[in-house]
């Protein structure tokens, strides 16, 4: 088969390269690809936005897949302008899409389904969002309706903060077009885990489990990121937690998009908070999360590519995935002043040194390729992955290849993983 991957970050990279690994793949496309990815596969020019571009090249290239990393494609509606041309591709449609798309949809749509979620409030006009912010119980959540690249979510401590941030999204439009609409919410207490299920409209497959990392400093403090590293699986996430998150969360979500008329296919990411009362959904994504895919597709033993056909095709009734018993761990590099500004163009040295640690994978982020050397181009910058029997092993590895790794301001966290800790305690004395 010839496939083609859509986009150029880290998630690309390990799409990319599980990919390869398909005795189905014969040759391999990404557009546009970085510097990692022109290692495995042929890079090509067009911007994953360039939906006109993008179907050409696939028709001229007799693509017989195509799977879409980022959200902005799918939210634009790639894969309803490819099935028109008779192009398969793996995703939702338009609609389906809007679960990440709005936030103001997805919110509404999970009290039509009674999927569990914080209550909330959307506002569409300033001095509505400001009065109602003063009769509010705080901490609450502060989101901008439309995309922001991970970053349109504030939490706010008390009315000041909560009025800076609407301030900021409504008036100054930090997060542009994605603003025109907010939505508050209250806090949920509790710790934050990722499902992802791939849909074929009617049956599913869980993914196994993952943690992502999502503020910029150890502990979780400062501003929110992409995402800043993950491991796999999470042992916050017992069975009986997963059958919960089954027949509250995915079966629903499956249902209410067939009742809507728009069957969802492609993956569905669920960002859930464990709280007391059990897993409440704090977002939806409709893509391979980033970098939580770095840390879950180490792990998969099946073939990927067979995965996404059989959700094309609409048989995910007959896979079984099978996993690696191993723990995996994905740290994420970035560049100095990320999630804010950051500089360009610095040389990474060590990458073949830090390679060498086992079971050790690099996957790039925001790189590219210039004659011999590998430059930074973007915030996040490398995903350095390790897998390892249990959390602690992996985590000593992806440790051991990150200080192999340099470039001018490089930054990282050094605490992936370490929520593991408690729960493997608590399940060590259940045990006892």
């Amino acid at each position: 088969m010839r496939i083609l991957v859509i986009g150029s970050g880290g998630r690309e990279h390990v799409l990319a390269w599980k990919i390869k690994q398909s005795p189905l793949t014969k040759e391999l496309y990404c557009a546009p690809g970085n510097g990692g990815i022109s290692e495995i596969a042929h890079c090509v020019d067009i911007k994953a936005d360039d939906i006109k571009g993008l179907v050409k090249f696939a028709k001229e290239k007799k693509i017989d897949l195509t799977v879409v990393g980022p959200e902005g494609p799918l939210v634009a509606g790639i894969v309803d302008v490819f099935e028109k041309e008779k192009l398969r591709i793996f995703g939702p449609c338009r609609e389906a899409a809007q679960l990440e798309g709005s936030k103001v949809f997805a919110k509404e749509f999970m009290y039509d389904c009674n999927i569990p979620t914080a209550s909330f409030q959307r506002f569409d006009n300033i001095d509505e969002a400001r009065s109602s912010l003063s009769r509010m119980t705080f901490p609450i959540v502060v989101k901008a309706d439309g995309l922001a690249a991970g970053k349109g979510v504030v939490i706010c401590q008390n009315l000041k903060e909560a009025e800076k941030a609407v301030d900021e999204i409504m008036v100054q439009k930090i997060f542009d077009e994605a603003g025109q609409q907010i939505v508050v919410e209250e806090y949920l207490e509790g710790e934050e885990v990722s499902i992802l299920a791939v849909i074929d409209g009617e049956s599913y497959c869980l993914l196994d489990s993952s943690q992502d990392h999502k503020r910029i400093f150890d502990d979780d403090i400062g501003p929110n990121t992409g995402g800043m590293g993950a491991y796999s699986p999470a042992p916050i996430l017992t069975e009986k937690l997963y059958k919960t998150v089954e027949s509250r969360i995915i079966e629903p979500v499956i249902r209410g998009m067939q009742r809507n008329g728009t069957p969802f296919k492609g993956v569905l990411y669920a960002g859930l908070m464990v709280t007391a009362e059990g897993p409440m959904v704090l977002e939806f994504n409709v893509r391979f999360g980033d970098p939580e895919t770095q840390a879950i597709l180490p792990r998969m033993k099946s073939d990927l590519v067979e995965l996404m056909l059989a959700s094309c095709e609409e048989r995910l009734d007959t896979v079984k995935l099978r996993w690696d018993k191993r723990s995996c761990v994905c740290v994420v590099m970035s560049s100095g002043g990320y999630p804010g500004e950051y500089e360009k163009g610095k040389e990474i040295s060590g990458l073949k040194e830090a390679q060498q640690v086992p079971d050790t994978f690099i996957f790039h982020a925001g790189t590219k390729k210039e004659d011999s050397r590998i430059l930074t181009s973007g915030g996040r910058v490398l995903g350095v992955t390790s897998l390892g029997m249990g959390i602690e092993k992996a985590i000593e590895q992806a440790y051991q290849a990150v200080d192999k790794i340099n470039f001018d301001r490089c930054f990282f966290r050094r605490d992936i993983g370490s929520k593991a800790f408690k729960w493997i305690r608590h399940r060590s004395q259940v045990v006892r």
